[in-house]
């Protein structure tokens, strides 16, 4: 049954998500006279930071756009032009404090560039507190010490703060450095974060210009600087796209409660305090604390439309490791919040239901398991004869995995037709895919779940990140291996058992049954097979 509403849930949020133009940038489309229309498509060709108008052979920043009439060569049609935003331009003064938290640890390959590209942003210096929080126990640390000091030596406020134990880990280090907090709002960036200079201006907006609004923090889109690296990238980049383009913006949009993503986003200072501050009992301290922010009155925006780039993992087994984190984390949550959902009588039940699905949507994970393991031995009890009892068994597949399978790839394939309108159909591909990967780690995050029921297994395990942005880029013979477990051989074996229901499925004529079956060999093939071949790649350097 929790399949079949995960999948009927998806469509959903695809129905309901209701992009909105931020505050950014709006999209106007006027009929111009010949010389502007001249001007427009000269833009086209040598676009001016200033200039107000867009290239009109790039689209795919926008949500929706469409041209009347196609240009032709004497500029009688309609074309696309962005005028300057209409919101007012903030005066020096009201700027207000803005605390920027880094929180690192042993990321000798991109802490520097994180440091970087923050303190390129563009805002006041003497209005923005950057706070490097840093557990490192490798060379960072003096990457970090060298790094913070020049930016020192040029005036930035910028302060280098280092915990000589872990405890807590990042929820740790977020509160450990509350006292030091000069701003009223406060900034977090993850170290395979990459933020434009412009996204502190524009995400501060929504405090500065609704002053009243009880907002405790405001989420931006993640953007990917290394989507295309690899078959894995890609459809690591779809997965994520869909997370934010439909399932944020639906929650946003619907007054549901939504997550902070645990970077990009900027925090309300006494909307943490009021929630109770960093707690560091589970591994999810971000959705924990928004999760009870909400429980409190607090409101989370989520701005579509302002997009902060981050690398994507590139090997097979610190993806998985990044997904453990996230379900175990996602688990704890469940366990520590949805009493108290249920129980606030303030909340609706659609807003209630809503934050049940998003706290337990990882046990999606062992159900799938399940369901294949059972594969085998229903069909074995199923005589050839018993026409009934096919019919059930065959029925059975349908309710609750005909929904489940083909729920996601919908809210996927919107969010890339949105977020890509040019080239949505090349992306095509990707959709399937990721479904074979999102299957073949449900072993992984299986072991999450359940850990994070008995509140067992590992701590806190970073994700490495190694610098990649272009396709030459290697990560092999690079520092922060991940060690070999037997999760790789018990997906190769799943692979092997999937394979006989496929043989049994189709000698037994489950024609409806066998898709599937193919579905959970290839994903534990690729799944485990590609674990192997990069742990052995990673073993000749």
């Amino acid at each position: 049954m929790w399949l079949l509403l995960y999948g009927l849930n998806a469509y959903w949020l695809t129905a309901v998500h209701k992009p909105k133009l931020s505050l950014r940038k709006q999209l106007v489309l006027s009929r111009l006279n010949p010389a502007r229309e001249y001007q427009t498509v000269q833009a086209a060709t040598s676009p001016s930071p200033s200039s107000g108008m867009l290239a009109v052979n790039n689209f795919d920043n926008f949500k929706k756009f469409r041209l009347d009439k196609p240009l032709t060569n004497g500029f009688s049609g309609y074309v696309l032009a962005v005028e300057p935003p209409e919101h007012h331009a903030i005066a020096l003064e009201d700027f207000p404090i803005v605390t920027i938290q880094l929180p690192i640890f042993n990321e000798r390959y991109v802490s520097r560039r994180l440091v970087d590209a923050v303190c390129q942003m563009d805002y006041p210096r003497e209005r923005m507190q950057i706070q490097v929080l840093d557990d490192s126990i490798d060379d960072t640390q003096e990457i970090l010490r060298e790094t913070v000091q020049e930016y020192q030596n040029h005036g930035f406020w910028i302060e280098y703060i280092h915990r000589v134990n872990r405890s807590g880990f990042k929820a740790g280090a977020l509160q450990d450095a509350m006292p030091f907090v000069q701003g009223n709002y406060i900034a977090i960036f993850d170290a395979d974060f990459i933020p434009s200079v412009n996204w502190l201006k524009d995400t501060i907006r929504h405090y500065v210009e609704s002053p009243n609004a009880k907002v405790a923090v405001v989420q931006t889109r993640w953007g990917h600087i290394n989507s295309e690296y690899s078959l894995l990238t890609k459809l690591q980049s779809t997965g994520i796209d869909g997370h934010f383009a439909i399932e944020q913006q639906a929650r946003a949009n619907n007054g549901y409660f939504l997550n902070f993503n645990g970077t990009a986003g900027i925090w309300n200072r006494e909307a943490i305090i009021d929630a109770g501050g960093w707690h560091a009992d589970t591994l999810a301290e971000d959705m924990d604390l928004s999760y009870r922010a909400q429980l409190k009155g607090w409101q989370v925006v989520y701005d579509n439309d302002i997009v902060a780039p981050a690398e994507l993992p590139v090997a097979m087994l610190a993806f998985k490791l990044q997904q453990f984190r996230w379900a175990k984390g996602s688990i704890q949550c469940a366990k520590k919040l949805i009493a108290p959902i249920w129980k606030a009588g303030d909340l609706s039940l659609p807003v209630k239901f809503q934050a049940t699905m998003h706290l337990t949507g990882y046990s999606a994970h062992p159900l799938m398991l399940l369901l294949v393991l059972l594969s085998i031995p229903l069909m074995l009890i199923t005589p050839d004869d018993a026409i009934a009892l096919r019919i059930s068994f065959e029925g059975m597949w349908s309710i609750f995995m005909l929904p489940a399978t083909f729920g996601p790839p919908f809210l996927y394939f919107h969010a890339q037709r949105e977020l890509y309108p040019k080239s949505w159909h090349r992306r095509l591909g990707r959709i399937f895919l990721l479904a074979v990967l999102g299957t073949g780690i449900s072993w992984s995050n299986s072991r999450a779940v359940f850990a994070g029921l008995s509140n067992t297994g590992a701590n806190f395990r970073r994700t490495p990140k190694f610098d990649i942005k272009h396709k030459s880029d290697r990560w092999e013979n690079k520092a922060y291996k991940i060690p070999l477990d037997a999760t790789a051989m018990i997906e190769l074996s799943l692979c092997v058992y999937s394979v006989i229901a496929v043989g049994l499925a189709f000698s037994k004529g489950l024609y409806i049954t066998l898709p599937f079956m193919v579905l959970y060999a290839l994903s534990y093939g690729y799944v485990g097979g590609l674990t192997l071949w990069q742990h052995w790649q990673q073993s000749r350097n």
